[in-house]
């Protein structure tokens, strides 16, 4: 019977001190929202552009509108599954800016329609308009459209709300770097412990987004040390990509984890305060209830 070896120098195998649970590994794994039921979409613009592309002036253009607007729409449907996830994954989250999912919808139906048009010439009137108006539909019931309306920002102080956004976009891209630096690194343990900090990192951010009010008290996570985190990564990657210096690997492995304790602590003491302050407001609301004479 076949039988699997594994061991400390063995691919995937672990070292001391980095080991961590295959069911861990999976718990915080990320899913592509957008996934192959929209990458797709981008077969039938390249398709329609090589049937038409050699038969007539009039085909050729008529083939090149349809293309463009069934690659455009596939291309926003796609960002529009992507930030549709974002908003479900967050308690307190404004509607997307640009509905890309419903505009996807439109070209597909205009991109249906000029196949039809390319297809079977300019003859054809009512044809493109009955297929086009259908793609749309069916587009729209097969993906449904975008969040219309924010969700959680009753009472939110939007001008705070925005100063966080700013906070965490700048804090994502760092972790974005670092997460492309290690991948230069070529160790696979490495690149598991990044993305172990990471998603450690993100429960601090959605934590600020559910309440603005912690952004000063993590301002200096989500900005200093997450920028030294992912210049510590790319200094790492540079340095064991070259002489696969453990010692090197060693400390940055030890780096993350002060890192992650770190931020873990912080975001607990975060949700502390908030609980503290929640009890503070309802000992002062059972204050005034008492002075008015209402018995509990």
């Amino acid at each position: 019977m076949a039988q699997r070896f594994g061991g400390k120098y063995s691919p995937g195998g672990s070292t001391e001190g980095d080991e961590r649970p295959r069911a861990e590994a999976f718990e915080t794994a990320r899913v592509d929202p957008a996934g192959a039921r929209s990458n797709v979409l981008f077969v039938p613009g390249v398709v329609l552009l090589f049937t038409t592309i050699t038969d007539g002036a009039f085909t050729m253009a008529a083939g090149l509108l349809g293309a463009a607007a069934l690659t455009l729409a596939a291309w926003l449907l796609r960002d529009g599954l992507r930030a549709e996830a974002e908003y479900h994954s967050r308690k307190v989250a404004r509607r997307p800016a640009i509905p890309r999912k419903i505009f996807a919808s439109a070209l597909t139906g205009f991109g249906a329609a000029f196949a039809v048009v390319a297809h079977a010439g300019a003859a054809q009137i009512i044809a493109p308009f009955i297929i086009g108006a259908v793609a749309t539909v069916l587009h729209a019931a097969a993906f449904g459209i975008d969040p219309l309306k924010s969700k959680g920002m009753e009472g939110v102080d939007t001008f705070q709300q925005d100063r966080v956004a700013r906070a965490v976009k700048e804090a994502e891209s760092h972790l974005r770097g670092m997460q492309d630096a290690v991948k230069r690194a070529g160790d696979r343990q490495v690149e598991a412990r990044v993305e172990r900090f990471t998603d450690k990192a993100r429960e601090l951010l959605r934590v600020v987004e559910d309440d603005p009010r912690d952004l000063t008290a993590a301002k200096k996570y989500m900005g200093v040390y997450l920028l030294g985190a992912r210049d510590a990564a790319v200094k790492f990657a540079d340095i064991y990509a070259r002489s696969r210096d453990t010692q090197a690997r060693s400390d940055f492995m030890m780096l993350l984890t002060d890192l992650e304790e770190s931020f873990g602590d912080k975001t607990q003491k975060l949700l502390l305060d908030n609980n503290t302050d929640l009890t503070v407001e309802i000992d002062v609301l059972r204050e005034r209830l008492a002075r008015d004479g209402v018995r509990r």
